[in-house]
């Protein structure tokens, strides 16, 4: 069974032993869930922390159902909100989905499998909802959120894990290989929630001198140190109120990570050669390509620091774990680096092949960088093999090689042309036809994304309205 990490759910009925059976249920299914008996503490719930999903009866003291309703709807209006109803009355259910409601259940939950099943249906909506949004919403932020590209599952749990944590500032670690966007993630989870017109800054603990580590960090007082002719404020301070980023967090000196540590625990800073302390409120990612469970238990790295910024984990895919974006990547590179419309360049099927056969230890980044060299050596109109790095050539099936390869046409590859309807396909689906979007994800014009759902007759699939069905639709 799928579980729902990260949704909040919220039930309010005034009888507490359905409250308990629906938090039972909710819980098992990994929801985080909490309760209220009125409209009225429900309401205030929602003030400190808001909810994904609310289940709520329709008959209660004081404040209804409907006006309770309203009251989510109009303060809370991304919110899914459904009903219960234990007193028959279909017409009032029916007056709720009016009001923005997702769906009714009827009380009592008979069998209980089905209060399970649609408490599931709810979170596929709300997950649905927020990936949508946040494919909108990215294509505003700054351009280099647009290294984010995929539509593999494992990239788009990425993405709804950047959107539960926007609004946040709970400590992030973003664990993966080099190269396959840790900073990306970093700048998307800042630039996407309330603190985006705040300081962002990014630090690369492997490239700092050792012995300078600390007065970048913290900075110093003036005559601290021979050098220091004037004061200077650290990072830390520099992103005050906004987030650090710690690129490559493992490579810190021990020493350091002790006061790195004292740091998160105590929220001050205390420059080089200053005996004052300054508060500084920073929201901390950090990020690291090694395993820092390993790196602990060998001693090279503090364990009370990893469990504090262990708090919250973006595990990123190697590319070679999801090849069946290398397409859409490839693509979106083009656009990128060719200089004029990007739909002038094809790559060829054979250099397709071995862009998806090669094992991009280099991930994202040996992409683009890939795809960058092919664009300056290419004939302005097709990329081929020869036009890829000496390691990707390497791997590259030999022209002639295989009936559906050729160098001169980059659509007669039957095993590039599946990949590229299924890729098409799944993105199309995953927009709800948004075909704006679907060419966005994909990486190219509106035009060619036309002529390939015809090509591949990829198109909405409308199913007929079940006439015993009554979900809000």
């Amino acid at each position: 069974m799928k579980s729902h990490l990260g949704i909040r759910f919220l039930v309010v009925d005034d009888e507490a032993s359905i409250r308990r059976l629906c938090m039972t249920v909710a819980e098992a299914m990994g929801f985080t869930c909490s309760e209220a008996g009125t409209g009225e503490a429900a309401l205030s719930l929602l003030e400190e922390q808001p909810a994904h999903m609310i289940l709520t009866d329709l008959v209660m003291p004081q404040m209804s159902g409907l006006e309770f309703l309203e009251q989510v709807k109009k303060a809370h209006p991304r919110c899914e909100v459904a009903v219960m109803t234990g007193h028959g009355s279909v017409e009032t259910a029916v007056q709720a989905m009016k009001l923005g409601a997702y769906d009714y259940i009827a009380k009592p939950f008979s069998p209980l499998e089905e209060l399970r099943l649609f408490l599931r249906r709810m979170a596929e909506k709300v997950e649905l909802v927020e990936e949508n949004q946040f494919l909108r919403e990215r294509m505003d932020t700054e351009a280099g959120l647009h290294g984010i590209v995929g539509s593999t599952p494992k990239i788009q749990d990425v993405l709804r894990m950047i959107g539960r944590l926007k609004d946040t500032r709970t400590p992030v670690l973003v664990m993966g290989e080099s190269g396959t966007g840790k900073e990306l993630v970093a700048r998307a989870i800042h630039f996407r929630g309330t603190f985006a017109s705040r300081p962002f800054v990014a630090v690369d603990c492997g490239s700092l001198v050792p012995t300078l580590i600390e007065t970048e960090l913290f900075g110093h007082e003036r005559g601290a140190f021979t050098g220091a002719l004037r004061a200077k404020p650290g990072l830390l301070q520099s992103a005050n109120g906004g987030t650090i980023f710690l690129d490559e967090i493992g490579e810190l000196p021990l020493e350091m990570q002790a006061k790195l540590l004292r740091f998160l625990q105590e929220k001050e800073v205390r420059p080089v050669g200053s005996n004052q302390k300054i508060k500084v409120d920073v929201r901390v990612i950090a990020a690291t390509n090694r395993d820092l469970e390993i790196e602990y238990r060998a001693g090279r790295f503090r364990k009370d620091l990893y469990f504090r910024l262990n708090v919250v984990t973006v595990q990123l895919p190697s590319l070679r774990e999801r090849r069946s974006d290398i397409p859409m990547l490839a693509h979106w590179f083009l656009d990128r680096h060719v200089k004029g419309p990007a739909s002038a360049m094809q790559v060829t099927s054979a250099a397709m092949k071995a862009l998806l056969q090669y094992d991009w230890p280099g991930n994202v980044r040996e992409l683009e960088n890939s795809i960058e060299r092919a664009v300056a050596l290419g004939d302005g109109k097709f990329i081929d093999v020869a036009d890829l790095p000496p390691a990707v050539i390497a791997l590259a099936p030999s022209p002639g090689s295989d009936g559906s390869l050729t160098t001169q046409n980059p659509t007669t590859s039957t095993d590039l042309e599946d990949i590229e309807r299924a890729t098409i396909q799944r993105v199309f689906e995953q927009v709800n036809g948004d075909k704006v979007m679907a060419g966005k994800m994909l990486g190219i014009s509106r035009a060619t994304l036309y002529r390939k759902l015809k090509r591949y007759n990829i198109g909405p699939r409308i199913e007929p309205l079940s006439p015993t069905s009554h979900r809000l639709q």
